[in-house]
């Protein structure tokens, strides 16, 4: 009877607190999802639509699933809504976007915007951050912004860096012919790997250590092999291997309209900006949720925060202030996530015309980081890399999963040759084991950016009766948050309408912005003076409006921000 007892307490417990008895929850982490998913694999497009779906049943209140358009070769491209959908619409809410795989070999970032939608749903009611997090935000989350092309990475032969564009057929070689042929799987392995052929004369040993490797010789010193590059075949009889690569090449992240610049100068732009379809459908929903106040995607590899600006030329529209909220949002990247560095993308990389960041910076004031996935110091939590380092981590930590053994072809030009190498799923993607830890510190630091998106409170409200049956009333809006209403971009161009500060029931004899209130300085606004209009309210600072008003009814006032949502006050 005792033990009955204590079974029928244990299963009240774990019920009353949603926890199945099977399982002890590890700290910051859901014990018992509606949505079971194993975050250490890769998904492929039906994989994303399923799990999109799952998570859209599974969460009514939290998640809205819909396609926002279609890719090139028709493909929905599902985006989802993530927000407490009880307490109001998401645009009067701050927004925050998030995206992964505009390059199409760049994978990862699609599963950790997934695990980030699933995260947030499935914590919803038992975290209170999240909690709050989901009644003041909301995330709009495009897992694949190039479906097509991840499709064809995943399912068919390729090597690590390939394919990077989409998929639409370009003559990028000038032969005259839309490259639709791809790499040819010389032994049928599904990855393309090197060919390397034997020769006195090259210039290539297999290194003592590890003979899986190659490695150059110095000097005079006469080598064993010759590298032939990636496998495959001269089809069309022009000397070349490999250049016939489906959709040709073009740079789905160098087709953004902001500081657009040709092929000729930007390798991998196309037509104009806004030229891939995809992308033209993520600008469009853009103009459509101008509530975005903050957006992240997610590229692969080197373990790095990069904002813009990608070129030298484009400095000035990142000012002091923009600079200041960059700075403290990308310090806090470092700690969350370590291996990743803080950089600026001209600054410390090299420079880049027409990105996805830079347009929504520059083109919608909106702050805007991109994510380099995955770092070699996560190998060894050492700062070390190179080939030596790759090679001991797939040996000891991968158990040589990642490469595929040389093995002899007869190859119809190059005669007698060897095929081998790294799998196309290593190097650039993060190994299944990392793949959750790393997804799980990328979320965070989107967390803490999109909790830094303005957050405004209504902080005062004083009446003052004056002579003639008049009163004044002042109010101060408070941001509590980093991230202002508008940035110094936004502010420059007015890309985005006014923060509205609206007083309702007695009549309205003047409307003013106080600059100094000890002073009481005030500038009057003579035009519809019961909506005044308030340019920005800075990140974790205070703005005060003051009306004189006539008449006994009860007032109420709203707060009407594009970027930090709608707050109201009434008087009791």
């Amino acid at each position: 009877m005792k033990r009955l007892t204590t079974i029928i307490l244990s299963v009240i417990f774990f019920a009353s607190y949603g926890q199945d008895p099977d399982f002890f929850q590890a700290a910051g982490t859901p014990v018992n999802p509606k949505v079971d998913i194993s975050w250490n694999r890769y998904n492929t497009y039906s994989g994303i639509e399923n799990i999109c779906k799952q998570l859209a049943k599974a969460h009514p209140n939290l998640i809205k699933l819909n396609s926002i358009g279609k890719s090139y070769q028709g493909r929905d491209m599902w985006m989802l809504t993530v927000t407490n959908t009880r307490n109001g619409s998401d645009l009067e809410k701050p927004g925050f976007y998030i995206d992964g795989n505009i390059h199409s070999n760049e994978i990862q970032g699609t599963e950790i915007a997934l695990y980030t939608a699933w995260y947030l749903a499935e914590m919803y009611n038992s975290n209170k951050f999240v909690q709050e997090l989901l009644d003041e935000k909301v995330f709009y989350i495009l897992p694949s912004i190039n479906p097509d092309a991840r499709n064809n990475y995943m399912l068919e032969a390729n090597t690590a860096s390939s394919p990077r564009s989409g998929m639409m057929p370009i003559d990028d070689d000038r032969d005259g012919l839309k490259d639709e042929d791809g790499f040819d799987d010389l032994n049928s392995d599904g990855h393309i790997t090197f060919m390397r052929r034997k020769n006195p004369n090259g210039r290539y040993v297999a290194d003592p250590r590890d003979p899986r490797r190659l490695v150059q010789v110095e000097g005079d010193q006469r080598g064993e092999y010759e590298l032939l590059g990636y496998e495959g075949l001269d089809n069309d009889g022009d000397g070349r291997v490999n250049e016939d690569r489906v959709g040709g090449y073009y740079d789905p992240n160098r087709d953004w309209a902001w500081n657009w610049q040709p092929d000729y100068i930007q390798r991998g732009a196309y037509k104009y900006p806004f030229s891939v379809p995809e992308n033209r459908t993520v600008a469009d929903f853009f103009m459509e949720h101008p509530n975005i106040a903050g957006a992240q995607s997610y590229h692969n590899s080197g373990g790095m925060l990069l904002r813009g600006p990608g070129a030298e030329e484009d400095l000035a529209t990142y000012g002091r202030a923009d600079v200041r909220v960059y700075d403290e949002l990308g310090e806090m990247g470092e700690k969350l996530i370590p291996g990743y560095n803080y950089l600026v993308i001209y600054k410390d990389l090299y420079s880049t015309f027409g990105g996805e960041i830079e347009w929504f910076h520059g083109g919608r004031g909106i702050f805007s980081f991109t994510n380099e996935l995955y770092t070699s110091y996560l190998m060894f939590h050492e700062e070390r890399g190179g080939q030596a380092s790759i090679y001991e981590f797939d040996k000891y930590l991968l158990f040589e999963d990642a490469f595929i053994k040389w093995e002899e072809f007869e190859h119809p030009q190059y005669g007698k040759i060897e095929i081998g190498g790294q799998k196309k799923n290593f190097r650039r993607a993060n190994p299944g084991f990392l793949l959750e830890t790393d997804a799980h510190r990328n979320m965070a630091f989107t967390l803490f950016h999109a909790y830094q998106t303005p957050k405004l409170e209504i902080d005062r409200v004083d009446v003052k009766k004056l002579s003639g049956g008049l009163k004044e009333v002042t109010v101060s809006v408070a941001n509590r948050r980093l991230i202002p209403t508008h940035s110094g971009q936004d502010l420059k161009y007015s890309i985005t309408r006014p923060n509205i500060v609206e007083l309702t029931g007695p009549e309205v004899i003047a409307g003013m912005r106080v600059i100094n209130e000890d002073l009481n300085q005030t500038v009057e606004q003579k035009h519809s003076p019961e909506r005044m209009e308030v340019r920005n309210i800075p990140g974790r600072d205070v703005v005060t409006v003051r009306w004189i008003v006539s008449g006994g009814q009860k007032m109420s006032i709203e707060v009407n921000s594009s970027k930090g949502g709608k707050v109201r006050w009434n008087e009791e």
